[in-house]
């Protein structure tokens, strides 16, 4: 591993001991986010980085379309003290990434309602949706065990509110079906009052509804609470837009 800094490799070290642990108890990578609070790091971005780091020095690999994809390599083990040439390790190493390509091959059929902005609050199209089989082909291993894909839908988004949370414009976002959720919460948020729709953090204040931006050159959006806010879903992953090459 390349010469680094004291504080570097014990915050790389830590991240990769929380992979592995993450991955064996719940069967599935963690989010950046999820990793972030586990180093006491809230910047998403800082936390990409140190990925980054990871991946560069083939400690982990990663498929960058997909929010949970992140497999420790058997360098990755090493670095924690682990003997990738004793016969037991490598034996947990393999049955570890046999689980991981399993879930992987083992994909949802999510269904593709439509259009959601990720800016002001924009009215809802009169054809909301996609056509009615218009689905994504999203791996299991994405989400919880007890998931079950009947809970979930999927949005298109447009705009560029979210950015600093990893979603960009022409990504998709997949929900979990769902009327409340806790205040700083991604969700999909509906103004019947207005007939406008819109991605954002969602905060209930005293006397209004706060809709927080993942921007900072946008400001948030305050709602009163006399408008008929719904929530239709919490945000649950994201597939990414492939880029292609230039």
């Amino acid at each position: 591993m390349p010469r680094t800094s004291n504080a570097m490799d014990r915050r790389l070290k830590k991240i990769i001991q929380f992979l592995i642990e993450y991955q064996e108890k719940n069967g599935y990578p963690p989010t950046i986010r999820e990793i972030g609070r586990e180093i006491n790091v809230n910047s998403t971005s800082q936390v990409t980085y140190y990925l980054n780091k990871l991946e560069e020095d083939s400690l982990i690999d990663r498929s960058g379309h997909l929010s949970r994809s992140i497999r420790v390599n058997p360098a990755g083990y090493e670095l924690i003290g682990f003997n990738p040439d004793e016969d037991i390790v490598v034996e947990k190493h393999e049955n570890l990434l046999d689980r991981v390509a399993s879930a992987v091959e083992n994909l949802w059929k999510i269904p593709v309602y439509g259009v959601i902005v990720a800016s002001e609050p924009l009215p809802m199209p009169d054809d909301p949706t996609f056509a009615p089989d218009t689905t994504i082909d999203v791996a299991r291993s994405l989400f919880g065990i007890n998931e079950k894909p009947g809970n979930l839908f999927a949005l298109e988004v447009s705009g560029d509110s979210m950015i600093d949370a990893m979603i960009n414009d022409g990504d998709t976002v997949i929900f979990k079906r769902q009327e409340t959720v806790n205040n700083g919460e991604m969700a999909a948020i509906w103004i019947d009052d207005d007939n406008t729709t819109t991605l954002k953090y969602f905060y209930r204040e005293d006397d209004y509804y706060r809709l927080k931006p993942a921007n900072p050159t946008m400001q948030d959006i305050i709602i009163p609470k006399r408008k008929n806010v719904r929530i239709m879903g919490k945000v649950v992953a994201v597939v990414r837009q492939v880029q292609s090459a230039a």
